[in-house]
């Protein structure tokens, strides 16, 4: 069996990640020569949109041979806008690095990974990088993550030194100190005395809570009786692979602190591929093959790569999963991609043109049996940014559906929508720079110029009083003529009611073959109304009429209900309505009062607030918005909450616009036209 550990690298944007990935692969021989961000040659982020912005805008998968292990990281983008690629694929790893600066302002941004982390289950320690930049105490840093973390933070090592002095550590298991050098191991040196009584505390408090899931470590601690170091070493691996510890380590990533002891703590308490599958439920190599999808990639030249988890059994080059043929594995480094003729259980693999395959699908070779434990999916975020798109080049029109569906493929977060009753395509994301993303991938990888504007909202028209009017439609051009006469009561209906038409016709003053063409006339001018936008919540009814025995027809009734709507709408105070959404926004108690005063600066209803289900120190907030302040929501609560808040809605109902805002409504409307 093959001992292979999938590590997924997490953390905020700007924290290093890509840089803790670049030295792990230099550190073990990968890499001859260490890449940087900002030179824009590191193995992650080799994509033209992450090096224009010298960030990680999605998943790189590296392999690396670290002594007898073989290692996948899974280096995951920061931006809480690009969540969704971490989400995906944390599903198929078997711990987590969360790489943060030590700053306890920015501690809060891991609250929502934390959440997610625990929920799932998934072993993970955090790597505190830039501890050269550090603006605050080691001490102050973990009391800001304790209040983050539903697990027990641990700290495994201490710092000597702080900020630009920041010399090496000491190691808490071992008591051992260690002096850093830049892209070399760390040297062994005495425990420096003036750290002996903070060293001390901080490992005693290793202990204890090491303790609290072992009985023979705490009656060793109650007895003072110092325990061995294979004993602590256990019980961290044990608390770590069933996540009910955070083991906190440190460094300074672009100069190679700290990374070696990354590495080693990586190989000594990370729970081995085999170990999560056979918790999770599944097999061994021998079983039928079980795979699932983490990742989707799709080059410019329109091929196709899956990563996938192998969680069972082996796969095999030409082998058919779900139907459907395996075109060639891929072991990754970055984008360079290494043939090989199969991968066995635990391994994260590239699979070629799956086609029909989806990220997060489960992949089988005969159908999954009913034994076969259900695999986790990620957790969809809900769209909460939207912009229409419209191609710079009419030609390319056609083209555009088919891209924005492999955009999605790459991409499950992105989702476009057709909107009828603005005649747009609506894109929908996670944010500007996510659809920013999105834009510059459909110009790169389709040549397929594009240009994002603000979408259009869906007004609608509706009426307050009752009126009746009167159309009349006679046209002569020789010949038969054109004559329709007819009189029409127009009565408001209650909200979301909709548009009823009724005929109390007597007499046969109107033959029945033309109301069918009244109703027509009707329902076509309610379709643009008085100001543009359709109008509902009304009832017409056809109460009286004339016809000629000649020139009547149904076309020419249906231009006399044109007519009589045309004068009588007017009368009948219409009114402009907007679409209203229920919105519940999720925030951290501390900006709960922030998030109440945003909403009703948004011409908001808040409905209520109370705590958040099983989020310790969350809040959500329930509340109408119009949808038209919905625009730019999300910039605003992320800014408000350390770019941690976020919000679901939904369609709720209509409601009129307020006087001064239809106005300019209208106005806008106008010179549009």
């Amino acid at each position: 069996m093959n001992s292979t550990r999938n590590i997924a690298i997490v953390g905020p944007y700007s924290s290093g990640k890509t840089t803790v990935l670049e030295n792990l692969l230099y550190v073990t021989g990968s890499l001859s020569r260490r890449g940087s961000v900002r030179a824009g040659n590191t193995v992650g982020d080799a994509s033209a949109e992450a090096r224009a912005r010298q960030m990680s805008t999605e998943v790189t998968a590296a392999s690396l041979t670290h002594g007898s292990l073989n290692f996948m990281f899974l280096d995951c983008p920061g931006s809480i806008e690009l969540a969704q690629e971490a989400f995906n694929a944390l599903i198929g790893v078997d711990a987590a690095v969360v790489v943060c600066e030590p700053d306890p302002q920015k501690v809060l941004g891991l609250s929502l990974l934390f959440q997610v982390l625990d929920d799932w289950q998934i072993p993970h320690l955090v790597f505190l990088n830039k501890m050269d930049r550090a603006i605050a105490p080691f001490s102050e840093v973990l009391s800001a993550l304790k209040q983050v973390s539903s697990r027990p933070v641990v700290p495994q090592q201490y710092p000597i030194g702080q900020n630009e002095t920041l010399q090496g550590f000491i190691d808490l298991v071992t008591e051992q100190a260690f002096q850093y050098h830049p892209d070399a191991p760390a040297d062994p040196i005495p425990l420096p005395e003036a750290l002996k009584e903070q060293e001390q505390a901080t490992r005693t408090e290793m202990l204890e809570t090491l303790a609290e899931f072992d009985d023979h470590l705490l009656e060793e601690l109650i007895e003072e009786v110092e325990p061995p170091q294979t004993e602590v070493l256990q019980d961290l691996k044990d608390d770590l692979s069933a996540d009910l510890i955070v083991p906190v380590l440190f460094g300074v990533a672009d100069r190679g602190f700290g990374i070696r002891p990354l590495l080693e703590i990586l190989t000594k308490e990370v729970p081995e591929a085999h170990e999560t599958a056979k918790l999770r439920g599944f097999g061994t190599e021998g079983d039928a093959p079980i795979a699932q999808v983490l990742k989707t990639y799709m080059s410019a030249q329109g091929g196709k790569l899956s990563l996938v988890r192998v969680w069972q059994g082996t796969l095999s080059d030409g082998m058919s999963l779900n139907k459907v043929r395996v075109s060639g594995i891929y072991r990754l480094v970055g984008q360079q991609q290494t043939s090989i003729a199969q991968a066995s259980a635990g391994e994260i693999v590239a699979l070629g043109r799956m086609e029909g395959i989806q990220t997060g699908d489960t992949l089988s070779g005969n159908g999954l049996a009913e034994s076969t434990p259900e695999l986790r999916r990620a957790t969809s975020l809900e769209p909460v940014f939207a912009q229409a798109v419209r191609t710079q080049n009419r030609k390319d029109e056609v083209k555009l559906t088919a891209a924005l569906n492999k955009l999605n493929e790459e991409d499950p977060s992105l989702i476009w929508k057709h909107q009828e009753d603005t005649r747009e395509i609506v894109l929908w994301g996670q944010g500007e720079i996510h659809l920013a993303i999105a834009k510059e991938r459909l110009e790169r990888k389709y040549n397929l110029p594009i240009d994002l504007k603000t979408p259009h909202i869906p007004y609608r028209e509706t009426i307050r009083k009752t009126a009746s009017s009167h159309g009349r439609y006679k046209h002569q051009t020789g010949g038969h003529g054109q004559f329709g006469d007819v009189y029409l009561d127009i009565q408001p209906q209650p909200r979301g009611e909709g548009f009823q038409f009724r005929e109390t016709i007597v007499g046969g003053v109107v033959p029945k073959q033309y109301i069918p063409g009244v109703e027509m006339g009707v329902r076509e001018f309610l379709a643009q109304g008085m100001y543009g936008f359709p109008v509902v919540d009304l009832s017409v009814t056809l109460t009286n009429g004339s016809y000629h025995s000649v020139d009547s027809s149904e076309q020419a009734f249906k231009q006399a209900a044109r007519l009589a709507m045309q004068s009588g709408l007017p009368n009948c105070e219409p009114v402009l309505l907007e679409p209203i959404e229920r919105i519940t926004l999720a925030t951290p108690t501390e900006f709960t009062a922030n998030i109440l005063r945003l909403v009703r600066n948004r011409r908001g209803q808040v409905l209520g607030y109370d705590a958040k289900p099983n989020w310790t120190g969350w809040d959500e907030v329930t509340a109408y918005l119009p949808m038209a302040e919905m625009r730019d929501l999300i910039t605003e609560l992320r800014s408000l909450t350390q770019g941690v808040g976020f919000f679901r809605w939904e369609d709720d109902h209509l409601e009129e616009v307020p006087d001064k805002i239809a106005e300019q409504v209208l106005a806008t409307a106008n010179s549009a036209a």
